[in-house]
Protein backbone atom coordinates (compact mmCIF):
# COMPACT_ATOMS: atom_id res chain seq x y z
CA UNK A 1 0.00 0.00 0.00
CA UNK A 2 3.18 2.33 0.60
CA UNK A 3 4.20 2.14 -2.40
CA UNK A 4 0.85 2.63 -4.23
CA UNK A 5 0.13 5.58 -2.21
CA UNK A 6 3.99 6.60 -3.48
CA UNK A 7 2.94 6.36 -6.55
CA UNK A 8 0.06 8.29 -6.28
CA UNK A 9 1.12 11.50 -4.64
CA UNK A 10 4.24 11.42 -7.41
CA UNK A 11 0.98 11.73 -10.31
CA UNK A 12 -0.54 14.30 -7.88
CA UNK A 13 2.33 16.48 -8.14
CA UNK A 14 2.65 19.63 -10.79
CA UNK A 15 3.18 17.50 -14.56
CA UNK A 16 3.91 14.34 -12.58
CA UNK A 17 1.79 12.01 -14.69
CA UNK A 18 3.28 13.92 -17.96
CA UNK A 19 6.96 12.80 -16.31
CA UNK A 20 6.09 9.02 -15.67
CA UNK A 21 4.79 8.83 -19.39
CA UNK A 22 8.18 10.15 -20.33
CA UNK A 23 10.20 7.98 -18.20
CA UNK A 24 7.81 4.51 -19.51
CA UNK A 25 7.70 5.60 -23.28
CA UNK A 26 10.42 4.52 -25.31
CA UNK A 27 12.84 6.52 -27.05
CA UNK A 28 12.48 7.74 -30.54
CA UNK A 29 15.62 4.66 -31.53
CA UNK A 30 13.46 2.39 -29.53
CA UNK A 31 10.56 3.31 -31.27
CA UNK A 32 12.54 2.70 -34.74
CA UNK A 33 14.27 -0.84 -33.60
CA UNK A 34 10.86 -1.88 -33.10
CA UNK A 35 9.03 -0.49 -36.63
CA UNK A 36 12.20 -2.54 -37.52
CA UNK A 37 11.47 -5.70 -35.69
CA UNK A 38 8.14 -5.09 -37.27
CA UNK A 39 9.34 -5.13 -40.62
CA UNK A 40 11.89 -8.10 -40.65
CA UNK A 41 9.16 -10.20 -38.69
CA UNK A 42 6.52 -9.48 -41.96
CA UNK A 43 9.52 -10.39 -44.61
CA UNK A 44 12.12 -8.29 -46.86
CA UNK A 45 9.53 -6.33 -48.62
CA UNK A 46 7.81 -4.93 -45.19
CA UNK A 47 11.75 -4.56 -44.60
CA UNK A 48 12.97 -2.73 -47.74
CA UNK A 49 10.69 -0.22 -47.21
CA UNK A 50 12.21 0.78 -44.30
CA UNK A 51 15.19 0.30 -45.15
CA UNK A 52 14.83 2.44 -48.56
CA UNK A 53 14.12 5.70 -46.11
CA UNK A 54 16.68 4.69 -43.28
CA UNK A 55 19.99 7.14 -43.09
CA UNK A 56 23.12 5.02 -44.28
CA UNK A 57 25.45 7.14 -44.23
CA UNK A 58 28.38 6.06 -47.07
CA UNK A 59 28.86 3.52 -49.75
CA UNK A 60 32.92 3.28 -49.32
CA UNK A 61 33.20 0.23 -52.36
CA UNK A 62 32.04 1.31 -55.37
CA UNK A 63 33.30 0.79 -59.03
CA UNK A 64 31.78 3.81 -60.97
CA UNK A 65 31.51 2.13 -64.44
CA UNK A 66 30.07 -1.06 -62.27
CA UNK A 67 27.65 0.75 -60.43
CA UNK A 68 26.35 2.18 -63.45
CA UNK A 69 23.15 0.20 -65.23
CA UNK A 70 23.43 -1.26 -68.65
CA UNK A 71 20.51 1.02 -69.73
CA UNK A 72 22.73 4.34 -69.37
CA UNK A 73 25.37 2.93 -71.40
CA UNK A 74 22.98 1.58 -73.82
CA UNK A 75 21.08 5.37 -74.13
CA UNK A 76 24.71 7.07 -74.13
CA UNK A 77 25.87 4.37 -77.19
CA UNK A 78 23.04 5.33 -79.17
CA UNK A 79 23.80 9.11 -78.36
CA UNK A 80 27.33 8.98 -79.34
CA UNK A 81 27.02 6.59 -82.42
CA UNK A 82 28.48 3.46 -81.14
CA UNK A 83 28.60 0.28 -83.13
CA UNK A 84 27.13 -2.64 -81.52
CA UNK A 85 29.06 -6.15 -82.21
CA UNK A 86 25.34 -8.31 -82.28
CA UNK A 87 27.85 -11.68 -82.23
CA UNK A 88 29.68 -10.43 -79.20
CA UNK A 89 26.85 -8.48 -77.52
CA UNK A 90 29.71 -5.69 -76.91
CA UNK A 91 30.22 -2.31 -78.03
CA UNK A 92 32.62 -1.96 -80.73
CA UNK A 93 35.62 -0.62 -78.59
CA UNK A 94 37.68 0.67 -82.09
CA UNK A 95 36.16 3.87 -83.07
CA UNK A 96 33.00 5.80 -82.65
CA UNK A 97 31.95 5.65 -86.02
CA UNK A 98 28.12 6.58 -87.60
CA UNK A 99 28.82 3.94 -90.57
CA UNK A 100 29.02 0.23 -88.78
CA UNK A 101 30.88 -2.52 -90.04
CA UNK A 102 28.79 -5.77 -91.25
CA UNK A 103 27.47 -8.00 -88.30
CA UNK A 104 27.28 -4.51 -86.42
CA UNK A 105 24.25 -2.23 -85.83
CA UNK A 106 24.11 1.34 -84.89
CA UNK A 107 23.85 2.57 -80.88
CA UNK A 108 20.13 3.83 -82.07
CA UNK A 109 18.63 1.03 -83.39
CA UNK A 110 19.83 -1.73 -80.08
CA UNK A 111 18.15 1.36 -78.09
CA UNK A 112 14.97 1.02 -80.76
CA UNK A 113 14.38 -2.54 -79.78
CA UNK A 114 15.24 -4.43 -82.86
CA UNK A 115 14.47 -7.63 -81.98
CA UNK A 116 15.81 -8.88 -78.80
CA UNK A 117 19.32 -7.19 -78.89
CA UNK A 118 18.28 -4.94 -76.50
CA UNK A 119 17.39 -7.45 -73.66
CA UNK A 120 20.51 -9.64 -74.74
CA UNK A 121 22.98 -6.41 -74.46
CA UNK A 122 21.09 -5.72 -70.91
CA UNK A 123 22.07 -8.97 -70.16
CA UNK A 124 25.16 -8.78 -71.69
CA UNK A 125 26.55 -5.71 -69.90
CA UNK A 126 24.68 -7.44 -66.73
CA UNK A 127 24.22 -10.52 -64.11
CA UNK A 128 20.60 -9.74 -64.86
CA UNK A 129 19.40 -13.67 -66.07
CA UNK A 130 22.66 -15.07 -65.94
CA UNK A 131 22.56 -19.16 -65.56
CA UNK A 132 25.80 -20.71 -65.27
CA UNK A 133 26.60 -23.06 -68.19
CA UNK A 134 28.98 -24.58 -70.26
CA UNK A 135 32.13 -23.38 -67.42
CA UNK A 136 30.81 -20.12 -67.68
CA UNK A 137 30.67 -19.17 -64.39
CA UNK A 138 29.51 -15.80 -62.14
CA UNK A 139 33.14 -14.85 -61.77
CA UNK A 140 33.51 -14.73 -65.14
CA UNK A 141 30.58 -13.16 -66.37
CA UNK A 142 30.70 -10.49 -63.79
CA UNK A 143 34.21 -9.34 -64.92
CA UNK A 144 33.62 -10.14 -68.41
CA UNK A 145 30.94 -7.45 -68.68
CA UNK A 146 33.47 -4.61 -68.09
CA UNK A 147 35.20 -5.35 -71.51
CA UNK A 148 31.60 -5.31 -73.02
CA UNK A 149 30.31 -2.20 -72.14
CA UNK A 150 33.76 -0.32 -72.01
CA UNK A 151 34.77 2.05 -74.57
CA UNK A 152 32.06 4.88 -74.22
CA UNK A 153 35.02 6.98 -73.05
CA UNK A 154 35.85 9.48 -69.64
CA UNK A 155 33.17 11.91 -71.55
CA UNK A 156 30.13 10.11 -69.52
CA UNK A 157 32.05 10.41 -66.19
CA UNK A 158 29.85 13.40 -64.50
CA UNK A 159 26.88 11.82 -66.32
CA UNK A 160 27.45 8.57 -63.87
CA UNK A 161 28.68 10.83 -61.19
CA UNK A 162 25.11 11.85 -61.65
CA UNK A 163 23.19 8.49 -61.69
CA UNK A 164 25.37 6.51 -58.98
CA UNK A 165 24.65 9.75 -56.63
CA UNK A 166 20.83 10.41 -57.52
CA UNK A 167 20.57 6.87 -56.45
CA UNK A 168 22.57 7.52 -53.52
CA UNK A 169 20.40 10.41 -52.37
CA UNK A 170 17.36 8.58 -53.10
CA UNK A 171 18.31 5.60 -50.46
CA UNK A 172 19.31 8.45 -47.76
CA UNK A 173 22.36 8.31 -48.38
CA UNK A 174 25.22 11.35 -47.98
CA UNK A 175 28.56 10.14 -49.19
CA UNK A 176 30.27 8.20 -51.84
CA UNK A 177 33.63 6.91 -52.32
CA UNK A 178 33.70 6.01 -56.25
CA UNK A 179 36.55 4.04 -57.27
CA UNK A 180 37.91 5.27 -61.25
CA UNK A 181 41.05 5.31 -63.02
CA UNK A 182 41.81 8.19 -64.94
CA UNK A 183 43.70 7.76 -68.31
CA UNK A 184 46.83 5.66 -68.00
CA UNK A 185 48.25 5.85 -71.23
CA UNK A 186 51.20 8.17 -70.50
CA UNK A 187 51.80 7.30 -66.95
CA UNK A 188 52.46 3.38 -68.09
CA UNK A 189 53.71 4.87 -71.30
CA UNK A 190 56.82 6.31 -69.34
CA UNK A 191 57.19 3.68 -66.94
CA UNK A 192 58.20 1.15 -70.01
CA UNK A 193 60.63 3.83 -71.33
CA UNK A 194 62.11 4.18 -68.17
CA UNK A 195 62.39 0.48 -66.68
CA UNK A 196 61.67 -1.95 -64.34
CA UNK A 197 64.00 -0.98 -61.20
CA UNK A 198 63.39 -3.02 -58.37
CA UNK A 199 65.01 -0.28 -56.10
CA UNK A 200 61.54 1.74 -56.03
CA UNK A 201 62.15 5.29 -54.71
CA UNK A 202 64.76 5.86 -56.98
CA UNK A 203 61.94 4.53 -59.94
CA UNK A 204 59.46 6.75 -58.39
CA UNK A 205 61.94 9.57 -58.53
CA UNK A 206 62.42 8.84 -62.04
CA UNK A 207 59.10 8.84 -62.86
CA UNK A 208 58.23 12.26 -61.29
CA UNK A 209 61.71 13.64 -63.42
CA UNK A 210 60.33 11.90 -66.24
CA UNK A 211 57.00 14.06 -66.71
CA UNK A 212 54.16 12.43 -64.97
CA UNK A 213 53.37 15.46 -63.88
CA UNK A 214 51.37 15.48 -67.18
CA UNK A 215 49.15 13.36 -66.44
CA UNK A 216 48.52 14.53 -63.08
CA UNK A 217 47.19 17.47 -64.65
CA UNK A 218 44.84 15.91 -67.30
CA UNK A 219 43.52 14.16 -64.50
CA UNK A 220 42.59 16.92 -62.47
CA UNK A 221 41.33 18.74 -65.33
CA UNK A 222 38.69 15.19 -66.27
CA UNK A 223 37.95 15.16 -62.42
CA UNK A 224 36.69 19.28 -62.95
CA UNK A 225 35.21 18.95 -66.23
CA UNK A 226 32.83 15.13 -64.91
CA UNK A 227 31.94 17.57 -61.62
CA UNK A 228 30.76 20.77 -63.24
CA UNK A 229 28.59 18.06 -65.31
CA UNK A 230 27.28 16.78 -63.00
CA UNK A 231 26.46 19.66 -60.70
CA UNK A 232 24.78 21.36 -64.21
CA UNK A 233 22.42 18.12 -64.39
CA UNK A 234 21.42 18.55 -60.87
CA UNK A 235 21.01 22.20 -60.95
CA UNK A 236 23.84 22.17 -57.68
CA UNK A 237 23.65 26.09 -56.30
CA UNK A 238 20.56 26.89 -57.90
CA UNK A 239 16.87 26.96 -56.39
CA UNK A 240 15.69 24.05 -57.93
CA UNK A 241 19.08 21.97 -56.76
CA UNK A 242 18.27 18.61 -56.73
CA UNK A 243 18.31 16.19 -53.80
CA UNK A 244 21.53 14.78 -54.95
CA UNK A 245 23.55 17.49 -55.13
CA UNK A 246 23.90 17.18 -50.99
CA UNK A 247 25.56 13.92 -52.11
CA UNK A 248 29.53 14.11 -51.47
CA UNK A 249 31.69 12.44 -53.33
CA UNK A 250 35.08 11.59 -53.14
CA UNK A 251 37.61 9.43 -55.39
CA UNK A 252 39.52 6.45 -55.05
CA UNK A 253 42.26 5.79 -57.65
CA UNK A 254 42.07 2.33 -59.78
CA UNK A 255 45.45 0.84 -59.81
CA UNK A 256 44.71 -1.83 -62.17
CA UNK A 257 47.25 -4.93 -61.07
CA UNK A 258 46.71 -7.61 -63.82
CA UNK A 259 49.70 -5.66 -65.36
CA UNK A 260 53.28 -6.28 -65.80
CA UNK A 261 54.84 -4.85 -62.33
CA UNK A 262 56.55 -1.94 -64.39
CA UNK A 263 53.06 -0.88 -65.11
CA UNK A 264 51.77 -1.16 -62.04
CA UNK A 265 54.27 0.75 -60.27
CA UNK A 266 53.84 3.59 -62.87
CA UNK A 267 50.03 3.55 -61.72
CA UNK A 268 50.72 3.48 -58.01
CA UNK A 269 53.01 6.37 -58.02
CA UNK A 270 50.32 8.45 -60.50
CA UNK A 271 47.93 7.18 -57.81
CA UNK A 272 50.02 8.43 -54.76
CA UNK A 273 51.14 11.46 -56.50
CA UNK A 274 47.38 12.35 -57.29
CA UNK A 275 46.00 11.95 -54.67
CA UNK A 276 48.17 14.02 -52.92
CA UNK A 277 47.79 16.82 -55.38
CA UNK A 278 44.02 17.19 -54.97
CA UNK A 279 41.85 16.49 -52.30
CA UNK A 280 39.20 15.18 -54.19
CA UNK A 281 41.40 11.89 -54.84
CA UNK A 282 41.37 10.61 -50.87
CA UNK A 283 43.20 7.26 -51.43
CA UNK A 284 43.99 3.79 -53.94
CA UNK A 285 42.90 0.91 -54.30
CA UNK A 286 44.48 -2.10 -56.40
CA UNK A 287 41.51 -3.92 -58.79
CA UNK A 288 40.91 -6.00 -61.23
CA UNK A 289 40.50 -10.02 -60.03
CA UNK A 290 42.09 -11.30 -57.33
CA UNK A 291 42.70 -14.76 -58.34
CA UNK A 292 44.36 -13.46 -61.92
CA UNK A 293 47.37 -14.57 -63.00
CA UNK A 294 49.32 -11.59 -62.50
CA UNK A 295 47.23 -10.71 -59.60
CA UNK A 296 48.57 -13.68 -58.01
CA UNK A 297 51.67 -13.88 -59.23
CA UNK A 298 52.83 -10.39 -58.32
CA UNK A 299 50.62 -9.98 -55.13
CA UNK A 300 53.79 -10.05 -52.96
CA UNK A 301 55.78 -7.73 -54.89
CA UNK A 302 52.67 -5.23 -55.35
CA UNK A 303 52.29 -5.38 -51.16
CA UNK A 304 56.13 -4.66 -51.08
CA UNK A 305 55.28 -1.85 -53.45
CA UNK A 306 52.65 -0.02 -51.66
CA UNK A 307 55.33 -0.36 -48.51
CA UNK A 308 57.94 0.91 -49.98
CA UNK A 309 55.45 4.41 -51.25
CA UNK A 310 53.57 4.56 -48.32
CA UNK A 311 56.15 6.61 -46.10
CA UNK A 312 56.70 8.93 -48.98
CA UNK A 313 52.91 9.50 -48.73
CA UNK A 314 52.33 9.50 -45.38
CA UNK A 315 48.73 11.24 -45.94
CA UNK A 316 47.55 9.27 -48.86
CA UNK A 317 44.95 6.42 -47.39
CA UNK A 318 44.96 2.82 -49.05
CA UNK A 319 41.77 0.58 -48.99
CA UNK A 320 42.75 -2.91 -50.53
CA UNK A 321 40.73 -5.42 -52.69
CA UNK A 322 41.98 -8.74 -50.40
CA UNK A 323 40.58 -12.01 -50.01
CA UNK A 324 38.03 -11.26 -52.73
CA UNK A 325 38.56 -15.85 -53.26
CA UNK A 326 37.55 -18.62 -52.50
CA UNK A 327 38.06 -22.37 -52.59
CA UNK A 328 38.81 -24.12 -55.97
CA UNK A 329 39.26 -20.60 -57.19
CA UNK A 330 42.77 -20.62 -56.34
CA UNK A 331 44.67 -23.36 -55.09
CA UNK A 332 44.84 -23.54 -51.15
CA UNK A 333 47.85 -21.77 -50.33
CA UNK A 334 46.72 -18.59 -52.19
CA UNK A 335 43.86 -18.26 -49.81
CA UNK A 336 46.33 -18.22 -46.66
CA UNK A 337 47.76 -14.92 -46.73
CA UNK A 338 46.24 -11.56 -48.88
CA UNK A 339 44.11 -10.03 -46.17
CA UNK A 340 47.38 -10.36 -43.67
CA UNK A 341 49.73 -9.15 -46.19
CA UNK A 342 47.28 -6.01 -46.98
CA UNK A 343 47.38 -5.03 -43.40
CA UNK A 344 50.78 -5.91 -42.53
CA UNK A 345 52.48 -4.58 -45.30
CA UNK A 346 50.42 -2.85 -47.52
CA UNK A 347 49.10 -0.47 -44.95
CA UNK A 348 45.60 -0.97 -46.08
CA UNK A 349 42.86 0.91 -43.73
CA UNK A 350 39.94 -0.89 -45.41
CA UNK A 351 39.88 -4.43 -46.60
CA UNK A 352 37.53 -5.09 -49.53
CA UNK A 353 35.48 -8.38 -49.28
CA UNK A 354 38.12 -10.11 -46.86
CA UNK A 355 36.23 -12.91 -48.11
CA UNK A 356 38.93 -15.68 -47.34
CA UNK A 357 39.71 -14.47 -44.14
CA UNK A 358 38.98 -18.09 -42.34
CA UNK A 359 41.22 -19.73 -44.75
CA UNK A 360 43.91 -17.21 -43.73
CA UNK A 361 46.43 -18.69 -41.37
CA UNK A 362 45.73 -18.19 -38.22
CA UNK A 363 42.56 -16.72 -38.90
CA UNK A 364 41.56 -15.07 -35.42
CA UNK A 365 44.31 -13.97 -34.60
CA UNK A 366 44.24 -11.35 -38.17
CA UNK A 367 40.43 -10.95 -37.24
CA UNK A 368 41.75 -9.94 -33.38
CA UNK A 369 44.68 -7.68 -34.90
CA UNK A 370 42.31 -6.08 -37.51
CA UNK A 371 39.83 -5.36 -34.37
CA UNK A 372 42.57 -4.46 -32.63
CA UNK A 373 44.19 -1.77 -35.87
CA UNK A 374 40.26 -0.93 -36.33
CA UNK A 375 40.76 -1.92 -40.04
CA UNK A 376 37.09 -2.16 -41.30
CA UNK A 377 35.58 -4.80 -44.14
CA UNK A 378 34.04 -3.73 -46.68
CA UNK A 379 31.16 -6.48 -46.79
CA UNK A 380 29.54 -6.96 -50.79
CA UNK A 381 26.82 -9.67 -49.98
CA UNK A 382 25.29 -9.76 -53.31
CA UNK A 383 28.79 -9.63 -55.29
CA UNK A 384 30.45 -12.06 -52.96
CA UNK A 385 27.02 -14.43 -54.07
CA UNK A 386 27.52 -13.68 -57.68
CA UNK A 387 31.06 -13.92 -58.25
CA UNK A 388 32.37 -16.40 -55.45
CA UNK A 389 29.35 -18.41 -54.99
CA UNK A 390 29.74 -17.65 -50.93
CA UNK A 391 26.19 -16.84 -49.23
CA UNK A 392 24.65 -17.55 -45.78
CA UNK A 393 26.72 -19.92 -43.59
CA UNK A 394 29.64 -19.44 -45.95
CA UNK A 395 30.45 -15.98 -45.67
CA UNK A 396 32.45 -14.52 -42.75
CA UNK A 397 30.56 -11.57 -41.74
CA UNK A 398 29.24 -13.15 -38.37
CA UNK A 399 32.96 -13.87 -37.67
CA UNK A 400 34.08 -10.40 -38.41
CA UNK A 401 31.29 -9.17 -35.94
CA UNK A 402 31.62 -11.37 -33.41
CA UNK A 403 35.54 -10.46 -33.57
CA UNK A 404 35.32 -6.69 -33.18
CA UNK A 405 36.16 -5.86 -36.92
CA UNK A 406 34.58 -2.81 -37.91
CA UNK A 407 32.15 -3.76 -41.07
CA UNK A 408 30.54 -1.25 -43.10
CA UNK A 409 28.01 -2.67 -45.94
CA UNK A 410 28.61 -1.45 -49.32
CA UNK A 411 27.54 -2.28 -53.24
CA UNK A 412 30.57 -3.22 -55.65
CA UNK A 413 29.66 -2.97 -58.98
CA UNK A 414 25.56 -2.06 -58.37
CA UNK A 415 25.01 -1.59 -61.98
CA UNK A 416 26.43 -5.32 -62.71
CA UNK A 417 24.21 -6.57 -60.07
CA UNK A 418 21.82 -4.89 -60.74
CA UNK A 419 21.17 -3.85 -57.00
CA UNK A 420 21.58 -0.98 -54.59
CA UNK A 421 22.49 -0.41 -51.11
CA UNK A 422 19.39 -1.03 -49.49
CA UNK A 423 19.63 -4.29 -51.19
CA UNK A 424 22.42 -5.04 -48.96
CA UNK A 425 21.09 -3.97 -46.15
CA UNK A 426 17.83 -6.14 -46.52
CA UNK A 427 19.82 -9.17 -47.32
CA UNK A 428 22.20 -8.65 -44.26
CA UNK A 429 19.42 -8.28 -41.94
CA UNK A 430 17.84 -11.24 -43.09
CA UNK A 431 20.22 -13.99 -43.85
CA UNK A 432 21.99 -12.71 -40.60
CA UNK A 433 19.24 -11.56 -37.80
CA UNK A 434 21.18 -8.13 -37.44
CA UNK A 435 19.19 -5.78 -35.23
CA UNK A 436 18.35 -1.82 -35.75
CA UNK A 437 21.14 -1.16 -33.40
CA UNK A 438 23.67 -3.08 -35.56
CA UNK A 439 22.83 -1.44 -38.91
CA UNK A 440 22.63 1.90 -37.21
CA UNK A 441 25.88 0.93 -36.12
CA UNK A 442 27.37 0.00 -39.57
CA UNK A 443 26.08 3.21 -41.68
CA UNK A 444 27.96 5.46 -38.32
CA UNK A 445 31.16 3.04 -39.33
CA UNK A 446 30.64 3.82 -43.01
CA UNK A 447 31.43 7.35 -42.08
CA UNK A 448 34.15 6.90 -39.68
CA UNK A 449 36.22 4.70 -41.45
CA UNK A 450 35.73 6.82 -44.91
CA UNK A 451 39.03 8.69 -46.06
CA UNK A 452 37.54 12.05 -45.78
CA UNK A 453 39.93 14.49 -43.68
CA UNK A 454 39.64 15.74 -40.17
CA UNK A 455 38.91 14.29 -36.77
CA UNK A 456 36.23 11.96 -35.60
CA UNK A 457 32.58 12.92 -33.42
CA UNK A 458 33.45 9.76 -32.44
CA UNK A 459 35.40 8.67 -28.95
CA UNK A 460 38.22 6.64 -30.40
CA UNK A 461 37.64 2.91 -28.52
CA UNK A 462 38.81 -0.78 -29.06
CA UNK A 463 36.32 -2.62 -30.00
CA UNK A 464 35.08 0.07 -31.81
CA UNK A 465 31.59 1.03 -30.61
CA UNK A 466 30.67 4.33 -31.83
CA UNK A 467 28.25 5.46 -29.39
CA UNK A 468 30.64 8.22 -27.42
CA UNK A 469 31.21 11.51 -28.90
CA UNK A 470 34.00 13.20 -28.14
CA UNK A 471 33.94 15.48 -24.93
CA UNK A 472 33.32 18.40 -26.73
CA UNK A 473 30.08 17.39 -28.55
CA UNK A 474 28.85 14.91 -26.10
CA UNK A 475 25.72 17.20 -24.51
CA UNK A 476 25.23 18.40 -27.71
CA UNK A 477 24.88 15.39 -29.62
CA UNK A 478 22.85 14.06 -27.42
CA UNK A 479 20.35 17.12 -27.97
CA UNK A 480 20.97 17.73 -30.66
CA UNK A 481 20.45 20.97 -32.00
CA UNK A 482 19.42 22.69 -35.25
CA UNK A 483 23.50 23.42 -35.63
CA UNK A 484 26.43 22.81 -33.14
CA UNK A 485 28.21 25.52 -31.00
CA UNK A 486 30.96 26.18 -28.83
CA UNK A 487 33.60 23.65 -29.26
CA UNK A 488 31.66 21.36 -31.34
CA UNK A 489 31.07 23.65 -34.01
CA UNK A 490 34.75 24.48 -34.00
CA UNK A 491 35.29 20.56 -34.20
CA UNK A 492 32.62 20.11 -36.81
CA UNK A 493 33.94 23.41 -38.71
CA UNK A 494 36.84 22.30 -39.20
CA UNK A 495 36.35 18.50 -40.05
CA UNK A 496 34.74 16.95 -43.27
CA UNK A 497 34.33 13.87 -41.43
CA UNK A 498 32.75 15.22 -38.04
CA UNK A 499 30.72 17.49 -40.04
CA UNK A 500 29.26 14.62 -42.20
CA UNK A 501 29.35 12.31 -39.32
CA UNK A 502 27.01 15.11 -37.20
CA UNK A 503 24.86 15.28 -40.65
CA UNK A 504 24.35 11.44 -39.98
CA UNK A 505 23.49 11.95 -36.71
CA UNK A 506 20.84 14.88 -37.54
CA UNK A 507 19.32 12.72 -39.46
CA UNK A 508 19.07 9.63 -37.71
CA UNK A 509 17.36 12.09 -34.96
CA UNK A 510 14.42 12.89 -37.66
CA UNK A 511 13.83 9.37 -39.17
CA UNK A 512 13.57 7.97 -35.53
CA UNK A 513 10.87 10.82 -34.35
CA UNK A 514 8.98 9.75 -37.69
CA UNK A 515 7.70 6.16 -35.76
Amino acid sequence: MASVGLCLCFLLLPGGANRLRAQQAPSAQGRAAAAFARAAKQGPLPLHAFLAAMPKGADLHMHLSGAVYAETFLAEAAADGVCVDTAALAFDRTAVRRACRPGEVSGPAALEHEGHLRDALIDSFSMRGFVPANGNTGHDQFFATFGRFGGLGSAHTGDWLDEVATRAARQNEQYLEVMDTPDLHAAEALGEKLGYDQNFVQARDALLKGGLGTSIVAAQAAYTAAETTRATREHCGQPDALPSCAVTVRFLFQVLREQPPVDVFAQLVFAFELAKADPRVVGLNLVQPEDGVLSMRDYALHMRMLDALKPLYPGVHIALHAGELAPGLVPPEGLTFHIRSAVEQGHAERIGHGVDVMYEDQPYALLKEMAAKRIAVEINLTSNDLILGDRGVDHPLPEYLRAGVPVVLSTDDEGVSRIDLTHEYVRAAMTYNLGYAQLKAMARASLEHSFLPGASLWQAETPESLHIPVAACRPQIAALPAAPSGGCAALVGASEKAAQQWELERRFRAFERSF
